[in-house]
């Protein structure tokens, strides 16, 4: 979240910030139920939510969509999600390869449509690779990780399904990233569960025309 390209293509943002987000989330198949949070453009914003509005069309690719459209129904608590992840995304003391791989396995174990669309992209630009993207999509453990993935993977999965952190996989965490490198992974993981949690219950959706990444019935 944050940059152009962040949440999907750039082409998107115009369409987004236009009302074509809205078209698509209302158009989720026959029977469908009306969205649970409108689509908001910069116009309908009230004047608590129009300077975070605006800095969201600055930096978005898809407008006001995606996370942001529930976010903003509470600005400040918007307002201080987004400098968080600012720096979770462009500041932070982990290389962007692997925060852009822990934000997967968020997305993989959320079965999030919207975090994995929009950052598998990103993750390969990162560097990486397309077989250790394909693996995690497919729920397992990703054959040919290098050993800082394979460290933070372990990590980021034990802290996630276990609640709790063993004393081999945090000195493997800490020797790749080091102390600060550890927090800055622990608050990426679970920043990102609050956003797919924000996505799943708004129930955002890809955007206009593209698949989501996960099928009806898949694990």
């Amino acid at each position: 979240m944050g940059r152009l390209g962040t949440w999907g293509i750039a082409a998107v943002a115009v369409v987004a910030a236009g009302g074509g987000w809205l078209a698509a989330q209302g158009a989720r198949g026959a029977g469908a139920h009306d969205p649970r949070f409108p689509q908001l453009t910069l116009e309908q914003l009230t004047p608590a939510q129009r300077p975070l509005g605006e800095k969201i069309l600055k930096i978005s690719s898809v407008g006001l969509a995606g996370p942001y459209n529930p976010m903003i129904r509470s600005p400040e608590m918007a307002q201080r999600l987004y400098d968080l992840l600012d720096y979770l995304r462009w500041h932070t003391s982990v290389p962007t390869r692997l925060n852009e791989f822990a934000i997967l396995i968020q997305g993989r174990l959320w079965r999030s449509q919207v975090e994995w669309f929009a950052h598998e992209p990103l993750a390969l630009k990162a560097g990486l690779s397309e077989q250790v993207a394909a693996d995690l999509k497919a729920n397992k453990r990703p054959e040919g990780m290098k050993p800082d993935e394979a460290a933070v993977y372990d990590f980021c999965m034990e802290l996630s399904t276990q609640h709790a952190v063993s004393e081999e996989t945090f000195a493997r965490a800490k020797a790749v990233l080091g102390e600060q490198g550890v927090v800055d992974l622990t608050a990426l993981t679970g920043t990102y569960v609050s956003v797919a949690m924000l996505l799943s219950m708004a129930e955002e959706g890809v955007p206009p025309g593209k698949e989501p990444p996960f099928k009806p019935g898949e694990r």
